[in-house]
């Protein structure tokens, strides 16, 4: 899964995108280069950002999605929104799945996701971004964070949402120190409460990896994102979502050679 965000304030500076045609063009790129989904996000959510007027985050995402649709008819878009409205005015465009770091926290989600039958996101956070690393804290974070997802589905399937509709996603750095983070990775798909849900992993560039190795800069830690997404595959992740798509499509192909 390609990263294409359209903000201005994105963690990764390489991945903003500052026009819409920009923002396409990088779609196309990425789905050239190996992509099979763009997600497609117009709220920054890295730790301490603040909300968006819903009105400028639809005036991002909206031709975007509009955009790609046209140049890839085939190319599957998700949607990253915690929003109900702009959920379905992306799927209406022709976006096909909805991330969601809020896990249905727009109590109004639920329908839509239902409504459209599309597959959703859902992502396990400790807090707000505004406030999510100010004191994580957990007795257990994989056994907290799956039976966070086994009470957020249970809810889900009561609505007809099916499992296979359901993707699942622990929220590396949101809401978690480094040992956080790495239990959760190592933890791979215990935390996934029914085998029939997909798991995603967002680490692409974040802290936890230049905490790891000493890189500051988000510039910097391409390398040790690659090591991750190693893990990701040698443990069965379903969706790895990355802002440098043809060296993870380059790396898995290598690595589906040598199995």
């Amino acid at each position: 899964m390609g990263v294409v965000n359209a903000t201005p304030d994105s963690f990764h500076p390489g991945s903003r995108c500052n026009s819409t045609t920009e923002a396409v063009n990088r779609a196309v790129k990425m789905a050239n280069d190996g992509a099979d989904w763009i997600d497609v996000g117009g709220e920054s959510t890295r730790p301490g950002a603040k909300p968006v007027p819903i009105e400028n985050e639809l005036a991002r995402v909206l031709p975007v999605i509009r955009g790609i649709r046209d140049e890839l008819p085939e190319v599957c878009i998700s949607v990253d929104t915690r929003r109900s409205e702009v959920a379905r005015q992306c799927l209406e465009e022709g976006a096909e799945m909805v991330n969601d770091v809020s896990s249905l926290g727009d109590e109004a989600m639920l329908g839509i996701v239902s409504d459209f039958g599309c597959p959703v996101c859902l992502m396990h956070m400790q807090g707000l971004p505004e406030n999510m690393q100010d004191d994580p804290r957990y007795g257990d974070v994989v056994t907290e964070v799956r039976d966070f997802f086994a009470d957020a589905t249970e809810k889900m399937f009561d609505s007809g949402v099916e499992p296979n509709q359901v993707i699942v996603d622990p929220g590396i750095g949101f809401g978690k120190r480094l040992e956080h983070n790495l239990a959760l990775l190592s933890s791979g798909r215990e935390i996934v409460p029914d085998e029939r849900m997909g798991l995603m992993w967002g680490v692409s560039r974040k802290s936890m990896i230049g905490e790891l190795l000493g890189r500051s800069n988000s510039e910097d830690r391409l390398y040790g994102t690659l090591g991750v997404g190693a893990k990701a595959f040698e443990k069965g992740v379903d969706i790895v979502r990355v802002h440098d798509v043809v060296e993870h499509a380059d790396m898995f192909s290598a690595m589906s050679s040598v199995r």
